[in-house]
């Protein structure tokens, strides 16, 4: 299998004079429909079975590995695909409309880990450990929440502490993504008093003595994308294991948390397409009263609504991509496309099923598999709430707030 070619370079423009072009370019286009072919032949006819049995999708991933998509937007010297923001996303629509859960695996691996370790790792942490992800040798995990600190990420409690030249991890983290799977995982610990200066992130790898995960949780959607508590019994690691400097751990989780937004948006999108694309073909073969229910408005009406509020969320969520590539900032806009996205996917979702009628409550429709695993768009890497209290802040700094 070809491995994909990085996109052209992003030169970022005088965004005060420049034009916005919503076309693709043929590289672009061609890197979209490889991935929706892949996507579409290997992964969309096993969705179902995966959803019932939860088996971990190894073999997809290696697929998708083999394009270059478990580092798409690393450079190539460090191992990745070198594609731009903008494509990325697109690739990660197609991945979530043909199975949501190999695509929350794909997006941590790109947003969190990937990003973190890009950003604020030493060459040789980069080497070590950025480029077998990027390569999609290793798994990546991104640590961070526990069982008492969600949103309130800043009061977590898994604690760091000296011995001799490393440190020592106590604690415990909840709903880790691959946390079962990983081979690296970046680890969110305190070194210091409460707060957020308090917070250091550290690499533990695979094997640590004292490492362990729990059984996946039983969820109601994603079934495949395992999701587990990690704990750490006097897990001891290295000076060098820390990544950027002690204290500046929650930052850089936040910072690149604005990146997972966008992912978890193209997530939403692409649940959100699929059952659209579901719907309308329903409502165009099925049959009532002597005629296709697609001729009814009040089906029709759904099936518009549906298209419009899909590409409303996936415009605002290229947007923010496209401020990432050209070196604006985003922060405001990956939480805005993470919220109409989510909120999207959940209502598209819905009223899919509601098309479908009585076939749509049934586990022989595609339709509630999709209802269930929208849902968790609007909670996780932050949830609606969140989303609204970034934007609203966001909104009142203009006002001089």
């Amino acid at each position: 299998m070809t491995t994909l070619a990085p996109t052209s370079e992003v030169t970022p423009p005088d965004t005060a004079s420049a034009g916005l072009s919503f076309g693709l370019s043929s590289d672009q286009r061609l890197i979209v429909q490889t991935v929706r072919e892949f996507c579409q032949a290997k992964i969309a006819p096993l969705s179902a079975e995966y959803d019932r049995s939860g088996e971990y999708p190894r073999e997809q991933l290696r697929g998708l590995a083999e394009l270059g998509l478990l580092g798409a937007t690393v450079p190539e010297a460090w191992g990745g695909a070198g594609l731009d923001s903008v494509t990325y996303a697109l690739c990660l629509e197609e991945i979530s409309a043909a199975d949501a859960s190999v695509a929350v695996i794909v997006s941590v691996q790109n947003g969190l880990p990937e990003q973190m370790l890009l950003g604020y790792g030493t060459d040789a942490q980069r080497q070590r450990y950025l480029r077998p992800l990027a390569t999609g040798e290793a798994l990546g995990a991104f640590c961070l929440t526990e069982s008492s600190s969600g949103s309130d990420a800043a009061s977590l409690r898994l604690k760091a502490t000296r011995d001799g030249e490393g440190w020592i991890l106590d604690g415990s983290k909840s709903w880790i993504t691959s946390g079962n799977q990983a081979d690296i995982y970046l680890v969110m610990a305190r070194t210091g008093g409460a707060g957020a200066r308090g917070v250091s992130c550290f690499i533990v790898e695979r094997g640590a003595p004292g490492l362990s995960s729990g059984k996946p949780e039983e969820k109601l959607g994603l079934h495949a994308a395992h999701t587990t508590t990690v704990s750490f019994d006097s897990v001891r690691v290295p000076a060098d294991s820390m990544l950027g400097q002690e204290g500046q751990g929650l930052s850089i989780a936040l910072s690149c948390l604005d990146a997972g937004r966008i992912g978890i948006a193209m997530q939403a999108t692409g649940i959100a397409r699929a059952a659209f694309e579901h719907a309308a073909r329903y409502a165009l073969s099925r049959e009532q009263f002597g005629r296709p229910i697609a001729e009814n408005q009040g089906v029709s009406f759904k099936i518009a609504d549906m298209a419009a509020r899909i590409e409303g969320a996936r415009l605002v969520a290229l947007k923010a991509a496209w401020l990432k590539d050209v070196g604006q900032p985003y922060g405001r806009e990956a939480s805005i496309a993470k919220l109409l996205a989510s909120e999207t996917a959940v209502d598209v979702t819905r009223e899919a099923i509601q098309v479908f009628g009585g076939n749509g409550y049934s586990r022989e429709y595609p339709v509630e598999r999709l209802y269930r695993d929208a849902k968790i768009t609007e909670i996780y890497e932050g949830t609606s709430e969140i989303q609204r209290v970034v934007i609203s802040r966001s909104v009142f700094a203009e006002f001089g707030g």
